[in-house]
């Protein structure tokens, strides 16, 4: 699994970690029950404070996604794969409601917004 911290981004450091695990569990990138790097090794692989990774991994075990086994580790949690995508279609849905009321305000027709979706679309493939 990669992590990349973003120092120009507005999110803490802590929420990049935990969206990027988010990502990769969601993604099918982690599967359940496999190991994650220790709070110390990540922290030093990404040049960061013990106490930020710490932040970012009892945040991803308060929503669901790892678990911790004491003097064994975090893993990720065997969750339901419905229940992940319900979570990021509901995310989605609400970039795009935002995303349509931007246009509106915008004067831009369905038709420029729809390109404007696939641009991005294609620019991520």
């Amino acid at each position: 699994m990669y992590i990349r911290i973003d120092n120009q981004s507005n999110a803490p450091i802590y929420a990049q970690i935990a969206e990027a695990v988010r990502r990769a569990v969601a993604g099918g990138e982690l599967k359940a029950d496999e190991p994650l790097p220790s709070i110390r090794s990540l922290a030093k692989d990404l040049r960061i404070s013990v106490i930020t990774t710490k932040r970012a991994y009892e945040e991803l075990e308060k929503e669901g996604y790892i678990y911790t086994v004491a003097g064994k580790g975090c893993f990720v949690s065997p969750r339901n794969s419905e229940l992940v995508r319900e979570e990021r279609l509901k995310e989605m849905e609400g970039h795009l409601a935002r995303a349509a009321e931007l246009a509106r305000l915008c004067g831009l027709s369905r038709e420029e917004l729809q390109e404007i979706v696939e641009m991005f679309w294609e620019d991520g493939q």
